[in-house]
C-alpha cells in the first residue's frame, strides 16, 4: 500500500551507499522514483538543466568530488529557479559545526548514514514523512538531525 508518491534525487559518489539507498527505498510502502548523480558538478547541471523537471527533495551527500555538498547546497539555495527544493543532507559526516552550517544555509534535515540496513529503511522513510508532513518547511533547529 502506497502512501506517498516522491520523485527523489539522491546525490552521493559512494556506489555502495547508493544501491543500498536504492534497495531500502523500493522496500518502504512509498511510491518513489530515484534519479541519482555521483558528483557536485553532475548535480548543479542537473538541477539548472531546463529541460529536467526538479526533483520533490534531494538527498545530499557533503563528501562528493568535483564539488562539495556544502557547495552546492549555497548554489542550490541562492538560485532563484531551484531555492525551494528541499535538501536533506545525507552523509558519514557529523561535525556539529557543519550542521549548523548546513542548517543555516537552508537544508531541512540532516541524517548521518546508519550502519544497519533496517536502520537506513526507518530513517528514509521518516524523512520523507517528515517533509510531506511539515510541508516542506524547514524545521526548527532541534528537530534539524533525523535519528533512526
Amino acid at each position: 500500500m502506497s502512501f506517498l508518491k516522491h520523485n527523489l534525487l539522491l546525490a552521493d559518489d559512494d556506489t555502495d551507499d547508493v544501491t543500498f539507498f536504492k534497495e531500502a527505498l523500493n522496500e518502504l510502502p512509498v511510491e518513489a522514483s530515484l534519479s541519482t548523480v555521483n558528483d557536485g558538478v553532475q548535480l548543479m547541471h542537473y538541477l539548472t538543466s531546463t529541460a529536467l523537471k526538479l526533483p520533490d527533495l534531494l538527498y545530499l551527500d557533503l563528501n562528493m568530488p568535483l564539488k562539495s555538498g556544502v557547495e552546492c547546497l549555497d548554489e542550490i539555495k541562492q538560485n532563484d529557479t531551484i531555492k525551494q527544493l528541499p535538501v536533506i543532507i545525507f552523509t558519514t559526516a557529523f561535525n556539529m559545526e557543519v550542521v549548523d552550517l548546513v542548517y543555516q544555509k537552508g537544508a531541512h534535515y540532516f541524517i548521518r548514514k546508519p550502519g544497519e540496513y533496517s536502520q537506513l529503511k526507518k530513517i528514509i522513510y521518516e524523512s520523507l514523512t517528515l517533509i510531506t508532513k511539515n510541508q516542506l518547511k524547514q524545521p526548527p533547529r532541534e528537530e534539524f538531525i533525523l535519528q533512526p
